[in-house]
């Protein structure tokens, strides 16, 4: 491994302490296992977690460092996890929950800080959503504000924050509407009455993520001139593309989901736009500009102060602590459209199949949404209504009408993504990107233009493999020899329906039966043709064909 001596990025982080929220989530828990990994001088990593479903925040932290991604830290260098600090707090309470303590700690210590916690779920509540989004956004930049070392202070957006624009720059737009106001609005309301009023907040934003995500940047960028801060606006994240293993994933969400439903056979249809890009990255794309964007914003603060010094009237905070943004996308660089996902992940679910599919991988993208629904009610409704039938008749539990209707609740929140298109500026990736060193551009490299997409979904495929349905690479045989066995019921099914079908048609329409006859005179006359000239032509072919005969 080359040495991290020359790492200007790496250096940064030595012997300062780090601040992370939303650390228990996917892009969280990559970055912790980065910065453990690739800047190994860095002091210590405080992660504000709330105790969950009677587990403590201490032992949330066990779990978490039990995961397989650290794995190799864990055998290598096993002191660089008690690095790792739990702080128990609650993004939805008053201060963040946390101890008087704890806060002086933090407020002593912390010179980084990485804000990605937020519900993602696309149709949280609205109260729940502007608590956690918007409103603790809010406490941590008032915690922020009293650190007394803190360098960079980056907060994780969204791409989608402004999907109410096709083309989307680099900078944080007007809000939809005023954040303070509407937090003092909703507060007054009952969940009943604060679900009934949604739609109506919402206006034109599909769904309240990116509704309160984009009230969330705004609160960041009411603190422009009084903190050092930037905003990372990934786009789809999805499995690890190197690092920490090839593939890594641990949820269902977005394409990660598609797939395996798709690979388990249960996904037939979905309404989708092929000519239209699917913005994916990578996650470790995304922890790489992370990582780097806090060590620019630091050094742009440093330069700046200096600056500041030199002159008696200059103002540091004017000049050093602009907000500036980053979109994480891949479409600027290296798009990929809806069409290769679905053509080239069918190929690769097919070649890397999971184990006891319970249909052949199929199916198609639907262009028209009236013409999808039609689908998803023979492909996805009644072949569910009747394996729980046959469930219930051999005595077993019934289970695919449940997973079915999940599959298309989740199908549904992301129709909007699938059916829409939007430009993304990337210019400030780019440019940090370019001034990085060799050795940054290769430990933390998010440049996105020479990744093979094909490589990359077919690692994708067997991430989810492995990761998400937990099946081992062992039962590949076993899982290929069923899969062939399924290809023969989904033509035998094919043939069938379509037998069915033309019967069904024969016996309601005379037209059709008309045609039926005509066709099959056609093919009889031609068959006797063929015949006829083949007795023809064998007798001037008798002395050839009769060693061959004898």
């Amino acid at each position: 491994m080359e040495s991290l001596s020359a790492s200007p990025v790496s250096d940064f982080y030595r012997g300062r302490s780090v601040l992370i929220t939303g650390a228990t989530g996917f892009m969280g828990k990559v970055l912790v296992e980065k910065l453990l990994r690739s800047c190994p001088e860095v002091s210590t990593l405080y992660l504000l977690m709330r105790p969950r479903r009677g587990v403590d925040a201490r032992h949330r932290l066990d779990d978490l460092l039990n995961t397989t991604i650290f794995d190799e830290l864990r055998r290598s260098r096993p002191d660089a996890l008690r690095k790792v600090v739990a702080i128990p707090g609650d993004m939805t309470m008053v201060d963040l929950g946390i101890s008087t303590t704890d806060r002086e700690l933090l407020v002593e210590e912390v010179s980084v800080v990485f804000h990605s916690a937020a519900t993602v779920k696309f149709d949280e509540a609205i109260k729940l959503s502007i608590e956690m989004n918007m409103l603790g956004t809010k406490r941590m930049l008032k915690l922020a504000r009293q650190m007394k070392k803190l360098e960079a202070f980056v907060h994780v957006s969204t791409a989608y924050c402004n999907c109410d624009r096709s083309e989307v720059e680099e900078k944080v737009y007007p809000a939809p509407t005023d954040p303070e106001k509407l937090a003092q609005c909703v507060d007054w309301m009952d969940a009943e009455m604060a679900d009934h009023m949604t739609p109506k907040i919402l206006g034109n934003r599909p769904n309240t993520y990116t509704f309160t995500k984009a009230l969330a940047e705004t609160l960041v960028m009411n603190e422009a001139g009084k903190l050092p801060l930037a905003i990372v606006r990934p786009s789809i994240v999805t499995a690890a593309r190197r690092e920490p293993i090839p593939g890594w994933v641990d949820n269902m969400n977005g394409p990660t989901g598609l797939l395996v439903g798709a690979g388990k056979g249960v996904l037939r249809t979905l309404y989708c736009h092929r000519d239209m890009v699917a913005d994916l990255i990578p996650v470790d794309v995304c922890i790489n500009l992370l990582v780097a964007v806090a060590w620019k914003t630091a050094t742009v603060r440093s330069r700046a102060l200096s600056a500041a010094a030199r002159e008696p009237d200059g103002d540091a905070n004017k000049c050093a602590n602009e907000v500036v943004v980053y979109n994480c996308v891949s479409g600027a660089q290296n798009p990929i459209k809806w069409s290769v996902l679905e053509n080239v992940g069918r190929t690769h679910l097919r070649r890397n199949p999971y184990n006891n599919v319970l249909w052949y991988p199929g199916g198609s993208f639907k262009s028209s949404s009236m013409y999808n629904e039609v689908c998803a009610f023979a492909l996805h409704v009644v072949p569910s209504y009747i394996m729980d039938g046959v469930a219930r008749a051999s005595g077993k539990k019934p289970q695919m009408v449940r997973i079915q209707q999940r599959l298309t609740k989740a199908v549904k929140c992301l129709q909007f993504f699938t059916t829409s298109e939007w430009r993304f500026a990337d210019g400030n990736v780019q440019h940090l990107l370019a001034e990085l060193t060799p050795v940054d551009r290769k430990v933390f490299d998010f440049g996105i233009a020479d990744l093979d997409w094909d490589a990359y979904l077919n690692t994708y495929v067997l991430g989810t493999r492995k990761f998400i349905l937990k099946e081992d690479p062992s039962t590949f045989p076993e899982a290929r020899a069923h899969l062939r066995k399924m290809f023969f019921v989904h033509r035998l099914s094919q043939f069938v329906t379509v037998t069915l079908m033309w019967r069904l048609v024969l016996s309601r329409s005379q037209i059709a039966r008309r045609v039926w006859s005509l066709l099959l005179g056609i093919l009889a006359r031609a068959v006797s043709l063929v015949s006829g000239v083949t007795r023809a032509a064998l007798p001037s072919l008798g002395p050839i064909a009769a060693p061959v005969v004898g």
